[in-house]
């Protein structure tokens, strides 16, 4: 499916990466929100980001100036070039789709990855309880970033601790929707990320036929429960920058490479041993 839609033979787009941040060099006519030396982080694309590269592997990226946002100053290029896909997946899922209200009780499950770790302090940010699940040697990072409670899926199933969530956001995608179900409260609210383990499936469809059953249990249970539209990426992205001002959003970089490296870096990132994000920098740039 992938395939249809980024490339049958090959990508599109030659170059990957559609998240970045730097320095503005230049800006065409229609720019208005941002000039040259302005210091910003964003998307440079924002229709079928996950299905299609953007260039932002790159030293110099063009970007339309709407998809911007200025980089705080408490903040180095680096960590904001981590946060606008993933961080506006969670927020999307979060608050347009599962509407988090104060003293929710939220579980992330793969809470120490991208969507994750950005999940688990934004939930926090809007006053939520929140348990991070992940393995326990990831925890300590899930501790870190604000989590109430953690639990190490390698000792513990979530789904049978008689626990109960108002929301359970599910990056990881392990278990069956019978099985969650057990661990929602009542009116709870399931959302499903998702995520193919790079793979590791071994199958061609990767985990497509587990994902649709899952989302197919989940919409026929949760049947007549409202679902508001999505949030538009650009005042999401807007959120998300003014989360990183007020420090209610660090991104957990784990490793950063050269861009050079970018082999290196994806390899490291498909071991599913990376606690938070990963980030690429030009040498240049490479202090911000």
């Amino acid at each position: 499916p992938v395939r249809l839609m980024a490339g049958v033979r090959r990508p599109k787009t030659a170059i990957p990466g559609t998240d970045m941040a730097g320095v503005v060099e230049a800006v065409g006519e229609g720019a208005t929100d941002v000039a040259p030396g302005d210091e910003v982080f964003g998307e440079t694309i924002a229709k079928d980001r996950q299905w299609t590269n953007g260039a932002a592997y790159a030293e110099y990226v063009t970007v339309p100036a709407s998809h911007l946002r200025r980089t705080p100053e408490s903040v180095s290029s680096t960590a904001a070039a981590t946060v606008p896909t993933t961080g506006t997946i969670a927020f999307q899922t979060l608050i347009g789709g599962a509407r988090l209200q104060p003293a929710d009780r939220v579980l992330v499950n793969g809470a120490a990855g991208g969507v994750g770790s950005f999940a688990v302090q934004i939930a926090k940010a809007y006053g939520a309880h929140v348990t991070g699940v992940d393995s326990g040697d990831k925890l300590e990072a899930v501790r870190a970033i604000g989590a109430d409670e953690l639990i190490d899926y390698t000792t513990t199933d979530f789904t049978e601790t008689g626990e109960q969530y108002d929301v359970i956001l599910d990056v990881a995608s392990v278990h069956p929707y019978s099985a969650i179900s057990e661990a929602l409260a009542p009116g709870g609210r399931y959302e499903l990320v998702g995520h193919d383990h790079y793979g590791a499936s071994g199958r061609v469809i990767g985990n497509l036929g587990h994902f649709f059953r899952t989302i197919s249990s989940a919409s026929i249970a949760q049947r007549g429960q409202e679902r508001p539209a999505p949030i538009d990426t650009r005042p999401a992205m807007t959120v998300l920058a003014e989360l990183l001002e007020s420090g209610d959003l660090v991104p957990a970089v784990d490793r950063t490479y050269e861009l050079a490296d970018a082999v290196e870096a994806i390899e490291y990132l498909t071991t599913g041993e990376a606690k938070g994000r990963i980030a690429l920098a030009v040498s240049e740039t490479s202090d911000r």
